[in-house]
């Protein structure tokens, strides 16, 4: 994996967990894709370009008090592929806490990230990428 594509996921996930959207936005490739169309929430679909994923980004936060990503350990699937486990610890207005569970396929190129593909398990990611669990 090229050295910087791990620590560029970390960056921005410490920028989503700040909810610092130029944070978020910054690694990402002009013409990057992130591919919400797996969520099981009402804004799933497809995002293309910085501007596209940064509203989206900016609205998912909005509409939670707390929002805090982990992610577990990232695996390698080449220089430019990575799947990384997570889980996303939200709270509502109302206090009401619940947790969302996903895998992650993220391509990079350059140093750039050029995409994000959400998947509800990490079997589905190893898949799309290839692999087995």
């Amino acid at each position: 994996m090229a050295p910087g594509n791990l620590e560029i996921v970390r960056r921005t996930t410490d920028a989503y967990n700040r909810r610092d959207l130029d944070g978020i936005a910054e690694h990402w490739a002009p013409d990057a894709v992130l591919d919400w169309s797996n969520s099981r929430g009402p804004d799933a679909g497809i995002y293309r370009g910085r501007e596209e994923i940064r509203a989206f980004t900016q609205r998912f936060l909005a509409a939670w008090d707390d929002v805090r990503l982990e992610l577990d350990d990232p695996i390698e699937i080449e220089d430019d592929l990575l799947v990384v486990k997570n889980v996303t610890y939200l709270r509502g207005r109302d206090g009401i806490k619940t947790q969302a569970r996903s895998a992650w396929l993220l391509t990079f190129r350059d140093g750039w990230q050029t995409s994000l593909t959400l998947y509800q398990t990490m079997q589905e990611a190893l898949e799309a990428a290839g692999l087995r669990e």
